[in-house]
């Protein structure tokens, strides 16, 4: 599977590397600005530095880290994606899959942030009552002639707008891995998903596909 829920904000980064920082900050009060602000921030930082052009791994971890995930809820998303099964886990293990499941998806597809080039980004029309705490911001890429729709789905916190969930031509994040959690739980319990996602990490780390 190619759908990703983080590079493709590194992505949507190309077509807003000109806004000012005050414009982005001020941006961030809204669901389609905030997104418009992360990725000019994003971007920024991966033009100006060649490790994370080069696919550096450690340098990738560190940007989401830094510039993404504060402006995410993965917490959401994993209890989301384990469904009936988070309530069965520990907090420990709440924890353990929430990181490990990050750390997956980033090794998976850390090649994704090197491929930002010019692509050129289309905001569709944003609509949303006053009151929604629960929002959809659609847009298309354009990347050498083909147009990918890249939605994202975000939810209105205590401290911001969060974007919790990406939907990439058509499938969403959290309805793509529900199923292979769930049966990683069914075979082998929660603590069998912890090992599997730590053990299929580690053979990323190591260059095993």
């Amino acid at each position: 599977m190619r759908k990703f829920f983080l590079a493709p904000l590194l992505a949507l980064a190309v077509g807003f590397a000109g806004m000012s920082q005050a414009r982005a900050a001020a941006d961030t009060a809204t669901p389609d600005g905030l997104i418009r602000s992360i990725t000019t921030d994003v971007m920024n930082t991966v033009k100006s530095d060649s490790a994370l052009q080069s696919g550096d791994i450690n340098q990738i971890i560190t940007l989401v880290n830094q510039k993404i995930l504060p402006y995410t809820d993965f917490e959401r998303t994993t209890q989301l994606v384990m469904g009936r099964y988070w309530r069965q886990a520990t907090p420990e293990q709440r924890q353990q899959i929430a990181e490990q499941f990050k750390l997956l998806l980033i090794r998976t597809y850390s090649g994704a942030i090197a491929q930002v080039r010019n692509q050129q980004i289309t905001y569709l029309p944003f609509r949303a009552a006053p009151d929604a705490s629960d929002v959809v911001v659609r847009t298309q890429v354009t990347n050498q002639g083909n147009q990918i729709e890249l939605d994202y789905r975000l939810e209105k916190t205590a401290s911001g707008w969060k974007v919790y969930d990406l939907n990439v031509l058509g499938a969403w994040l959290i309805q793509a891995y529900q199923q292979q959690f769930a049966e990683q739980i069914q075979r082998n319990g929660v603590a069998g998903l912890v090992q599997f996602l730590t053990t299929r990490n580690q053979q990323l780390a190591q260059g095993k596909s």
